[in-house]
């Protein structure tokens, strides 16, 4: 198979390409400067940029898919200009591959196209799946409505529109840093703790991500989380068990927000989604529940 991926040097990028290239795939990174490396040459790999693309959008004929996990990180202070950019880059990433895919002569069959669970808004009591409306609330929901809005241009016979939520791996993302308090015996619930976090173990991500890749019935939004959300405060107390830490220090919602703007709606709103259509379509989690993957996390499975 012939894969493009934007984003594909990124977090979940480099181990998406790592599992394609492991399972005979070839891949296509596309990026916006060469990340070309010759001491780790691979037949099957092969990098283009955004203005090389400009010029020769030939150079991905006969693709089957792109996927597109391009935009600028979240996990930064919420300036006005980091707002626009974060906003900015998910809405231009988008935009190329539908210019581009209207110049191709053998356009690729589907795109899966990177989103947030954030569409659904924040909510203690509601659960979501693919079938609840986009609920514009806030900063975040207001990016994916927009992120949507561009990738619904695209014209591809199949567009998948994978709402990522909370990816957590060891080795790097938002976990390294959720950790950090308990490491330092100063862990505890953050607010009051019953906001919802919908995770995901990076390895059931990239094993979602083929899944979409392969199963050609599967389109429109699909939810790309655990189907066990968790409270923040029993997050908490999974991870200070496996970690033997105390979970008893909570952060009160005032100061998170004194110290991170805006941005502590990140750790103080949250939303309870179910990845209905990846369970309906016959797809399982290595990592369903958030007791599993502590284990993996912290090198106990």
């Amino acid at each position: 198979m012939l894969v493009a991926v934007t984003g594909g040097t990124g977090f979940v990028g480099r181990r998406l390409v790592k599992a394609l290239l492991e399972r005979g795939d070839e891949v296509w990174i596309v990026s916006r400067a060469s990340t070309a490396d010759s001491s780790q040459a691979n037949t099957k790999l092969h990098y283009v940029t955004w203005n090389e693309l400009a010029t020769s959008p030939d150079r991905l004929e006969g693709m089957d898919t792109i996927v597109n996990l391009a935009g600028e990180s979240i996990n930064q202070r919420w300036t006005s200009a980091a707002k626009q950019r974060v906003l900015q880059s998910r809405i231009d990433a988008t935009a190329r591959i539908a210019a581009l895919i209207r110049r191709l002569n053998q356009k690729p069959e589907s795109v899966i196209n990177a989103s947030g669970i954030s569409a659904y808004g924040s909510s203690y009591t509601a659960t979501f799946d693919e079938t609840s409306p986009i609920n514009v609330i806030d900063f975040l929901s207001g990016v994916v409505e927009q992120w949507e809005k561009a990738a619904d241009t695209i014209p591809v016979k199949r567009l998948v529109k994978l709402r990522v939520g909370v990816v957590l791996n060891k080795e790097g993302g938002a976990y390294p840093l959720m950790t950090l308090p308990h490491r330092l015996f100063a862990g505890g619930k953050l607010g009051n703790g019953s906001q919802w976090l919908s995770w995901i173990h990076l390895e059931d991500m990239i094993r979602l991500l083929l899944f979409c890749i392969d199963n050609h019935e599967i389109q429109g939004p699909v939810n790309g989380s655990a189907p066990e959300p968790v409270t923040n405060d029993t997050f908490g107390r999974a991870l200070g068990l496996a970690i033997g830490r105390p979970h008893w220090l909570p952060a009160p919602a005032f100061l998170m927000k004194a110290v991170l703007g805006e941005m502590s709606s990140l750790l103080l709103d949250g939303q309870r989604a179910i990845p209905r259509k990846a369970l309906e379509h016959g797809f399982t989690f290595k990592y369903p529940n958030i007791e599993s993957a502590m284990k993996e996390l912290t090198n106990k499975s």
